[in-house]
């Protein structure tokens, strides 16, 4: 039986790529590792952050869409993005984040994990989670948060819902999570892999979210490779899901559907990775192209938004 490997990546939409950057790098502490464009809109960028290497499960990316408008969380996206933490670092975050201007409510606990929540600044919900179970996951040591609170990857999404019936049957059945601890309020579904939690909200009176700035635009799941993929659309097909044939994203591999409660779904393969196309210690340095839009570099160079990087 094919088995999904907790979240790949988790894509967004953003409005201003430098504002961008400087709260995901120069905030949150995570590595730019790769700076593309959408290949299916060359015209905007596609910004990806994570740890050293991209590593999947920590990977968090922007479609850049400059002077979008806010748009509207709701039933049918992902409304909340985790990020996993070391234990006893919540205090510190804390104080970091409102040090930058940025509102963090008072660390609580969920499901026997402490977490304090926050939003980006196009008010895209967030947490800092730090797991019961320890998160051994490597820092990144060149961010600019020290190592000992640094950002792991990802914990877990949240999917609102109009109803979560179909979608949880969907996880527990054709993509083989597990049930895990539940509330009224929400039911959790686990892989058993570090960024390996999903949790769903059923919000049947919510009016449904309009994708634009400050929105999930999908989430991916983790197959090791090409064969298990193949697989997987296999199955999603024989299950009745209307599937997209795979499609080269240069770094992964990718299959897309919607759930029944209308989320898009990804599944990313984990090779070849972000060294595909430039070497480890120059991750996100460089504007990187596929080969079919080569001959439009000059022209695309010119049309996006210069930004800087912060430093540490």
């Amino acid at each position: 039986m094919a088995i999904l490997h907790g979240i790949h990546h988790v894509t967004a939409i953003t409005g201003d790529a430098q504002r961008n950057v400087d709260f995901y790098v120069g905030l949150l502490g995570l590595r730019l590792v790769k700076k593309t464009v959408n290949f299916d809109d060359p015209t905007s960028y596609h910004l990806y952050y994570g740890d050293e290497l991209g590593r999947p499960g920590s990977v968090m990316t922007f479609f850049v869409w400059p002077g979008a408008p806010r748009g509207r969380q709701g039933p049918g996206q992902v409304t909340t993005i985790a990020f996993s933490v070391p234990q006893g670092s919540l205090d510190w975050w804390a104080t970091h984040l409102r040090a930058a201007g940025v509102p963090a409510g008072e660390a609580g606990s969920r499901l026997g994990d402490e977490l304090l929540a926050f939003a980006d600044p196009e008010g895209m919900l967030l947490e800092l989670v730090a797991p019961a179970r320890p998160d051994t996951r490597p820092a990144w040591t060149g961010g600019t948060v020290p190592a000992e609170q640094a950002i792991r990857g990802f914990h877990s999404v949240t999917l609102s819902l109009i109803g979560e019936e179909e979608t949880a049957r969907l996880l527990s059945g054709t993509l083989g999570f597990r049930p895990g601890p539940a509330t009224a309020e929400r039911a959790r579904f686990e892989t058993g892999d570090a960024a390996g939690v999903v949790d769903l909200r059923s919000l049947p009176d919510a009016p449904p979210g309009v994708t634009a700035a400050g929105t999930v635009h999908h989430v991916a799941w983790r197959t090791p490779d090409d064969a298990t993929q193949l697989t997987w659309r296999d199955l999603l097909a024989e299950a009745g899901f209307d599937v997209t044939p795979v499609l080269d994203r240069q770094y992964f591999h990718s299959i897309y559907f919607r759930e029944p409660g209308g989320v898009l779904f990804e599944i990313a393969t984990d090779v070849p990775g972000f060294t595909f196309d430039e070497p480890a210690a120059h991750l996100g340095t460089a504007l990187r192209l596929p080969p079919r839009l080569e001959p439009l570099r000059s022209e695309l160079e010119q049309r996006l938004p210069p930004f800087t990087v912060p430093a540490r």
